[in-house]
């Protein structure tokens, strides 16, 4: 199964996200989006993919949306995904595709509707342990 995962390293849910991934047996495509950015289609394609607007993919805390303006009323699709671009960072993570679907994976358990392989258990970022076979 081909699986890519639009991954910060700074983040515990991207981390716990792409451990789960790992511990299901798949080695995904690690698409670090912070260094190499976003094009407009390719966010088009994605949040199409997760069924997800701009507003819902945006990323409030630790993020420039506030001083951008993007929480404000009315602002358009455009103008957040325009700033998307400029600023990687405005997209929550981790966005996961596989042959089973798109999602932003937030919880990172989200991503186990994607697995084929379910791993036995996993540990959230705040480290409690989650068993999920018995």
């Amino acid at each position: 199964m081909t699986i890519i995962i639009h991954h910060n390293p700074e983040c515990g849910t991207s981390r716990n996200t792409l451990q789960m991934i790992r511990d299901s047996g798949e080695e995904p495509i690690v698409i670090e989006y912070l260094q190499e950015g976003w094009s407009k289609p390719q966010l088009q394609a994605l949040f199409a993919a997760a069924n997800l607007t701009p507003i819902e993919a945006l990323r409030e805390t630790k993020s420039p949306a506030t001083e951008l303006g993007l929480l404000e009323e009315g602002v358009l699709d455009e103008d957040i995904m325009d700033a998307m671009i400029e600023h990687p960072i405005l997209v929550n993570r981790p966005i996961v595709c596989t042959p089973k679907g798109v999602r932003l994976c937030r919880p990172s358990e989200t991503v186990l509707e994607l697995l084929d392989n379910i791993p036995e258990s996993f540990t959230k970022e705040d480290g409690e342990v989650i068993r999920v076979k018995s």
